[in-house]
């Protein structure tokens, strides 16, 4: 393995890839180190009955201002700006219309008074009505939203990234992953399945071993999750300890995906959405046959995606399955078969879904996008101030983190230049 770079990569997800793609256009070196088989993180697109399926984050969000766009059709990859499934209502169930609008207005409410927590206890929970009719579908949407219960998410930075969004969720056909995976520029050097071990400062830059051996840089670029991050997997050097304490501050939510084939002619109407029991809070959101194809993707968050993490995929099967059933009638049995289910927090390399800052704890995100003695720079979507949770915010942190790395690189040749002369 070649030892000497001008940048080290660590993480070859959205924000390592963004990170690769600055450091590419301005003729830099770098080396992405990957712990994983495969490029991506926690985008990740696999093709599943002859479709590609996005196994984790899907939409362009933000769609008008969200830098994949651009990079995705400057690579020929097609984007669908339709509106999403979960704007049309499947046509074929019988609908509690009363009780949706009634459930929808419960979460407005809740989302109004969490300006008012925000400013107090910062406990999202704190907005709930209490004992409302309506919290348990609260607590499902929270959890789509950010992978946890009320009571761990801060009411601000919820609020953030409410604030910034645009509303414009678009998509891309051939999967956010494929996109993803394939924008590595060809000049940066790629090492797959070679988890960071350690890092440490060295004399001139950084030195990071792996299993491989050591390889050595000016300065690294770290977007490894913050699971990862606040754990061991990774020694990072003396002083580092503000960065993990941040990186614990921001943990990863349970989001889980479950998919099931449409085995045969169904009434199932294409690019639609259903959702379960109004009053579960372990409710999953449906798409139904999305692109068309015949397909149902499950999307489960908080409590939901708990049946997953803890009681295995064949839980999760069985829980949707009945969702599905008790919304379609019971020929849905016979017309539906699993065929995959996910399970990100039981990946080592990442250890769950997106970043949420827990109550109180909203500044951590600038706190972990600090700079560590000029040669450390971090990176990844829980360091994005507002659009954190999304593959845009993990691209955009990791072309700043380059850009700092470019500024340090600058400096130091030339402190060179002034040493020399």
């Amino acid at each position: 393995m070649a030892s000497e770079f001008d940048v080290i990569i660590v993480g070859g997800g959205a924000a390592g890839i963004g990170a690769a793609r600055r450091l590419a256009a301005h003729g830099t070196s770098a080396l992405l180190l990957e712990a994983s088989a495969r490029l991506g993180g926690r985008a990740y697109t696999q093709n599943l009955g002859g479709y590609p399926l996005d196994l984790g984050c899907e939409w362009l969000h933000s769609g008008d201002r969200n830098a994949w766009v651009d990079i995705a059709e400057a690579s020929g990859f097609p984007v669908d700006r339709s509106d999403p499934p979960w704007t049309k209502a499947h046509p074929g169930i019988v609908q509690d219309e009363e009780g949706q609008a009634a459930a929808w207005r419960a979460y407005g409410d809740w989302e109004e008074r969490l300006r008012m927590v925000a400013a107090g206890s910062d406990r999202a929970s704190d907005a709930l009505e209490p004992g409302g009719t309506w919290n348990a579908y609260v607590r499902a949407i929270a959890g789509f939203m950010s992978g946890m219960a009320p009571e761990q998410i801060s009411a601000t930075n919820y609020l953030a990234y409410d604030d910034a969004s645009t509303g414009k969720n678009w998509n891309l056909p051939l999967g956010y992953g494929t996109l993803v995976a394939a924008s590595l520029p060809s000049s940066t050097t790629l090492r797959l399945a070679t988890p960071a071990e350690r890092i440490d400062l060295t004399a001139d830059g950084v030195a990071v071993t792996t299993r491989a051996g050591t390889v050595r840089a000016r300065v690294a670029i770290i977007t490894s999750s913050t699971a990862v991050l606040a754990g061991d997997a990774i020694r990072l050097p003396a002083g580092t300890e503000p960065w993990r304490e941040a990186a614990a501050a921001l943990p990863l939510g349970r989001n889980e995906k479950v998919f099931l084939e449409i085995g045969r002619d169904a009434a199932f109407e294409p690019d639609s959405h259903a959702y379960g029991d109004l009053h579960d809070a372990r409710s999953a959101s449906y798409s139904i046959r999305p692109n068309g194809w015949p397909v149902i993707e499950a999307f489960l968050g908080g409590e939901g995606a708990r049946i997953l993490d803890e009681e295995g995929p064949a839980a999760g099967f069985a829980y949707v399955s009945a969702e599905l059933t008790a919304l379609f009638g019971s020929d849905v049995a016979s017309a539906i078969r699993p065929i995959a289910a996910t399970s990100w927090s039981r990946m080592a390399s990442i250890g769950g879904a997106y970043s949420c800052a827990l109550p109180g704890r909203s500044d951590a995100r600038a706190r972990l996008a600090l700079p560590f003695e000029d040669r450390l720079f971090f990176a990844g979507e829980a360091t994005h101030p507002q659009d954190f949770t999304t593959a845009h915010g993990a691209h955009d942190s990791g072309q700043r983190a380059a850009d700092e790395a470019l500024s340090s690189l600058s400096k130091r040749r030339r402190g060179s230049v002034r040493a020399v002369s």
